[in-house]
């Protein structure tokens, strides 16, 4: 029997064990997902925004890999830094698949940027989706808000700062972030970005999403959009992915419907604004220390795909920055790191140490390939992996291992939430989701977390 470690249990993870277990070339494989959070699905869980419930509805998926009694979910298991070193747990498993994906966002690097307010679009993510590593948030005295980027994430983040609590309400938010979010005073957010439409990179689904928010008017100035060279040519637009032509429809749309844009926005209505082609270089603050604006220069189109400065500069008002520029993996200790890309060195999946493939240790997710795809994108990736860990399987399975890992894990002062624990946390959140007249509802705390899957500590 090959038994192996899957270390992340968001799709990557899942993908990686599911593959392992309904192959037929090497029978008899058993998994062990292993999680540093009591609860599974990583992403899907703690990234998709609590107001796409299709998307948050793939868990049904992933809930029934991990259902398979071929494969056990092992909740509140940290690996590397105080937890399980790495080595040890390759001594209890045969193999070790690490599905850790990418935790650390990217700076801005403008003067500026450490002032109060500004923050990462993946620290909002969290807070709002009830990640218990996630710190407060307050909107008090917050009327304006910039977003910097311009994929799903930002896009994400825009709709959620302008969206009303009553369509927020029936999804699973905290209920401490609900009630933020209802106090907001949030008026007018503004997403911007360096470059132009054309290189945009959010979907076109959730793009028009932002114009379909009751009493938000969505707002994008026609200038800008005419500065890129495939706005108005059309031999260039037709040479365009159909996807980003579509995204150039909408965005066409909103430019052309007046002064409200894209939604039916009333006097006192949130405002949606995209901006393009404009860089940030600094973010301005006031004498008490929190950020008041950011400042932009204009760019232009280089000719080579790219962007230029023109030494043209504007301050856009804002009293929260959140900066989604993209994100970085994080060095796992125990396992060797490329900074520069933010991944573990790898060779179809199987990790290479000092230049040679490490049989015995492999990456599958945004830790191998950084973070790019979408959540599909994770099952071809964990199939080659797990290619690769089968033609290995031989070697590996030669190596005499402890009876049952769990007990090792449990010596070791570790104490795993299993599958039932994880069910006891679900019906707590249906519980409290009830006694605040909603549905299901996040538990947003380590403890609270603990304490439902029936086990105290810190």
């Amino acid at each position: 029997m090959l038994r192996v470690a899957v270390v992340g249990s968001g799709p990557s993870g899942v993908y990686a064990a599911q593959t392992l277990v309904q192959q037929r070339e090497v029978p008899g494989v058993r998994v062990d997902v292993l999680d540093r959070l009591p609860a599974p699905y990583g992403l899907v869980r703690y990234g998709v925004a609590p107001d796409h419930e299709k998307i948050k509805s793939l868990t049904g998926n992933l809930r029934s890999v991990l259902e398979d009694e071929r494969i056990r979910f092992l909740g509140d298991v940290e690996v590397g830094g105080r937890g399980l070193p790495t080595a040890r747990l390759l001594e209890l498993y045969h193999a070790v698949v690490y599905c850790v994906g990418a935790a650390r966002d990217r700076m801005l690097g403008i003067p500026g940027e450490d002032l109060a307010g500004v923050h990462s679009a993946t620290a909002f993510v969290s807070w709002y989706s009830g990640h218990p590593d996630a710190g407060p948030f307050d909107l008090g005295g917050v009327r304006s808000a910039v977003v910097v980027g311009a994929g799903n994430v930002a896009v994400d983040v825009t709709r959620i700062l302008a969206r009303g609590v009553p369509e927020l309400e029936p999804t699973d938010m905290p209920q401490p972030a609900l009630g933020v979010l209802a106090a907001s005073g949030v008026r007018t957010v503004s997403m911007v970005a360096r470059r132009g439409p054309s290189q945009a990179k959010f979907t076109t689904k959730e793009l028009r999403e932002l114009g379909t928010l009751p009493g938000v008017g969505t707002r994008v100035d026609p200038a800008e959009l005419a500065l890129d060279p495939a706005y108005d040519d059309q031999g260039a637009a037709a040479a365009l992915p159909a996807a980003v032509r579509r995204n150039l429809d909408v965005l066409r749309g909103w430019s052309e419907a007046g002064p409200d844009g894209g939604g039916a926005a009333a006097a006192a209505a949130r405002d949606i604004r995209l901006r393009f082609y404009l860089r940030p270089v600094e973010v301005l603050g006031g004498p008490d220390g929190r950020v008041r604006g950011l400042r932009f220069e204009r760019t232009a189109p280089d000719g080579r795909g790219g962007v230029t400065g023109t030494g043209a500069y504007e301050d856009v008002e804002a009293e929260l920055v959140l900066r989604s520029v993209g994100y970085l993996g994080v060095p796992l200790p125990g396992l060797p790191f490329d900074a520069a890309t933010g991944t573990v060195p790898h060779a179809a999946g199987r990790v290479v140490r000092d230049g040679r493939a490490s049989v015995g240790e492999y990456v599958a997710g945004w830790i191998k390939r950084g973070p790019t795809g979408v959540i599909g994108t994770n099952r071809p990736c964990a199939k080659e992996t797990v290619s690769s860990l089968l033609q290995d399987a031989g070697a590996l399975a030669r190596r005499d291992l402890p009876e049952d890992p769990l007990d090792a894990l449990r010596a070791a002062g570790l104490h795993p939430v299993e599958w039932p624990g994880w069910l006891s946390i679900e019906a707590a959140e249906e519980a409290l989701g009830r006694s605040l007249g909603r549905r299901s509802v996040k538990i947003p705390d380590w403890t609270g977390l603990r304490t439902a899957a029936g086990r105290s500590g810190s």
